[in-house]
């Protein structure tokens, strides 16, 4: 169906001083239209301008100190691109569950009036989709007193959320730029040595839930020998491909969404966004539904990978930020933690290295001064490092100090072993967590 464009430059005028602009995130991050909307930032035509998104892609300079006063970002979560300005103060950060960064656009808490996204071209029938991102962009699109869209032939035609119907966008840009990519990259040791200490507590029939980056990559290539694996996720990337290819992932037993691979956003490779374009076993959804603990639950066997920046003897997971210093957020790493635990059969798994590249342990007495808990001690159950797997649910603290330090690097358990003995007193000597 057809549609009449303008320019890029045209469509931004309608941004006026003390809006809010939501920007589409991650692989479908709308350069084009950020670029026209800069510059007029640039020529100071409009001031407090507040960007609102999730995690977007390549460099954008809405952030950088000439804007200050221009532009405020407000994210909901940190990527790599605005990491330096966000711990220099020209960016921001919205403390948020993923599940929940709908919810704030939907109430009005985080009105938006503006929302710049990117799509597919309109089928014959006047829909487009959102592609590779719905997370809280199908809620902008739902709620912006505004929609501007730039429609680009590259962004595949996935199912679920992602379709709406062209009707529901004001301005149309045409784009034919290509989607940002990622590439998956080498598997260290460490990886392997941890993916290999995860999958071996994966049943047949588990759903899955993990993200993008070497450990889960490193999980998935032991799971060859798996059957009727199931994916309920924030998010997935081209390490799951292969088990699809080999039928190893095919969702017969899951209890909601049978047969479906559900996600909301997607990041890797031109052949991860083919594989989705009009492929009806992948249903891209809003984070109400792929991040709801309520939903989440309803799947047996949910088994919730997620990572760490550290962790302290008694299960204190930071994940979001080193001290003081931002790195991340806390996106959607509780969300599964609390749906895994409530599923049934399913696993909350923390899994991460035990030593930084430099040697440093990520298994400290005490997070760091100023350090966020993403996941607290209460939500805690599997943590694996490449040391071994250990399962806290349900030990005291003197326990959970015993097995944290088991599967530490053999370089720090004695001074962790130290640290807990002067915390817990004399009878820490005696604690056996395996009776």
């Amino acid at each position: 169906m057809s549609y009449k464009a303008i320019s890029a430059e045209e469509a931004v005028k309608v941004i006026k001083t003390g809006d809010r602009v939501h920007l589409s995130s991650v692989a479908v991050t709308p350069h084009k239209l950020i670029k026209a909307m800069v510059e007029r930032g640039r020529n100071k035509e409009f001031y407090d301008v507040k960007i609102q998104h999730i995690h977007i892609e390549d460099k954008v300079d809405f952030a950088d100190p000439e804007f200050e006063g221009v532009f405020v970002s407000e994210q909901f979560f940190v990527g790599g691109n605005l990491r330096k300005q966000t711990q220099a103060g020209y960016a921001d950060y919205i403390p948020v569950f993923l599940s929940e960064t709908q919810k704030l656009i939907r109430e009005g808490v985080c009105k938006v009036n503006v929302a710049m996204i990117m799509c597919s071209v309109p089928d014959k029938h006047g829909f487009v989709s959102l592609g590779t991102s719905v997370d809280a962009t199908r809620a902008a699109v739902e709620c912006a007193d505004i929609v501007i869209a730039a429609v680009n032939p590259n962004v595949p035609r996935a199912w679920g959320d992602a379709i709406f119907h062209m009707s529901e966008i004001d301005y149309f840009v045409e784009d034919n730029s290509p989607l940002y990519t990622h590439d998956m990259g080498e598997l260290t040791d460490m990886d392997i040595a941890i993916g290999k200490n995860v999958a071996e507590l994966i049943e047949d029939g588990a759903c899955l839930q993990m993200g993008i980056g070497g450990i889960p990559n490193a999980v998935l290539a032991q799971l060859g020998n798996h059957k009727d694996l199931g994916v309920h996720t924030e998010m997935f990337a081209d390490g799951i491909l292969p088990l699809v290819e080999a039928g190893v992932v095919n969702g017969k037993r899951k209890q909601i969404d049978p047969g479906k691979m559900v996600a909301s956003f997607l990041m890797g490779s031109q052949k991860l966004y083919d594989f989705i374009d009009d492929n009806p076993m992948v249903a891209m959804m809003d984070v109400r539904h792929t991040n709801s603990v309520n939903v989440i639950r309803q799947n047996d066997k949910v088994t919730a990978i997620n990572s760490a920046l550290a962790i302290d003897i008694t299960g204190q997971v930071c994940a979001d930020s080193i001290g003081t210093t931002h790195y991340s957020g806390v996106g959607g790493q509780i969300d599964f933690i609390r749906g895994a635990g409530y599923s049934k059969g399913g696993l909350p798994i923390i899994a991460m290295p035990s030593v930084t590249a430099k040697g440093i342990s990520k298994i400290a007495p005490t997070l760091l001064q100023g350090s966020g808990v993403v996941t607290t001690r209460a939500n805690m159950h599997w943590f694996v490092t490449e040391h071994g797997a250990v399962n806290l649910y349900g030990k005291t603290m003197q326990e959970r100090a015993k097995l944290i330090i088991s599967v530490a690097h053999p370089d720090h358990q004695e001074m962790l072993d130290k640290a807990a003995f002067d915390r817990f007193g004399s009878h820490f000597r005696y604690v056996n967590p395996n009776i």
